[in-house]
């Protein structure tokens, strides 16, 4: 298998499937001839033509709302919102028409969103969000959230086969930054279904996307303590793979829940709340959090790394859960 960035990995899963399917295309800002603002789409225009790698007008709300159309009529729609930050202008398409048209008639509304999200390089409040969580309670959305190369492609290539609206979540700061061996050929990653990350027996860690890392490297300085850690990645947020997080929760009896996303109201709630109902006998500690605070992404670096969790945080709310 050769290695390939995370970036690669979607840029390879997206084309294979515009090879395959005639049905899908892809539609945003400056995605065709610019080739995508972190160059995913780069020469797909002189690959597919100008009618299936489509750039649209700075307008969000036309671009979801004509992918709502297209998916209707029987399209596969592949949206580029160049940042996740911007989703919010077409809320009104995703959330009130394509999550629900399935539900009222039956029509299967097959669009992936592709999401750019997240910090860690000083883009302020406009470009370094980590929305999944406002539409992980939407009934009929489906949020992904892959954190490796090889899930990044099997995981597109699952929404893009999906009859219902997903929301892909890629994190920008994994890019480039982030190589893994991934499979030339097409596969298909289950969408709901969890990764253990790294196997332990002590504390357990739920996460997604780009801190699935942080709590790697947390994990690895908690040997020097004796402590064994296991890193659950969700790898979706809607569907969540609830089985496996209390699996691994009862295997362990104490559980970190980490995430990018603001405390208040973000989905790492949830799973803390699920446990609490279904695993509290299992439960040796009370459920943790380490997460951003309820405020917006700063641009400074140094409070952008203030805000954003870091392995410390993450090392020191498993050190309090070890030694309870």
């Amino acid at each position: 298998m050769a290695e390939k960035t995370y970036l690669q990995a979607i840029s390879d899963g997206l084309r294979q499937e515009l090879q395959r399917d005639d049905r899908v295309f892809v539609i945003g800002e400056d995605v065709g001839v610019y080739g995508g603002a972190f160059k995913v789409t780069l020469g797909f225009q002189e690959e597919f033509g100008p009618w299936r790698i489509i750039d649209s007008p700075l307008a969000e709300t036309a671009i979801l709302g004509a992918c709502s159309g297209a998916a209707m009529m029987g399209m596969r729609p592949v949206a580029e919102m160049q940042f996740a930050d911007f989703i919010s202008c077409g809320w009104d398409h995703l959330v009130t028409v394509a999550a629900k048209q399935r539900f009222r008639v039956g029509t299967p509304v097959p669009i992936v969103v592709r999401l750019p999200s997240g910090g860690g390089f000083s883009g302020g409040p406009f470009h370094s969000q980590n929305p999944e969580s406002s539409f992980a309670h939407i009934p009929g959305l489906k949020c992904v959230c892959p954190a490796t190369p090889e899930d990044a492609k099997g995981l597109l290539v699952a929404a893009i086969e999906d009859p219902n609206p997903v929301l892909f979540f890629e994190h920008k700061h994994l890019y480039r930054r982030i190589k893994g061996e991934v499979p030339d050929e097409r596969y298909v990653t289950p969408i709901g279904k969890a990764r253990t990350h790294r196997e332990g027996e002590d504390v357990t860690v739920i996460t997604w996307g780009a801190m699935v890392y942080t709590a790697d490297e947390a994990a690895k300085r908690l040997e020097a303590d004796d402590v064994s850690v296991e890193v659950i990645d969700l790898r979706t947020v809607m569907p969540w793979d609830k089985a496996a997080v209390l699996a691994s929760v009862r295997k362990c009896s104490k559980v970190l829940v980490l995430h990018e996303d603001t405390r208040t109201g973000g989905f790492g709630g949830e799973i803390a709340a699920t446990i609490a109902e279904e695993a509290f006998e299992d439960l040796d500690a009370p459920v943790k959090r380490v997460c951003a605070p309820d405020c917006p992404v700063p641009f400074s670096p140094v409070l952008e790394k203030a805000y954003i969790p870091q392995v410390d945080d993450v090392v020191k709310g498993l050190r309090e859960l070890a030694a309870y």
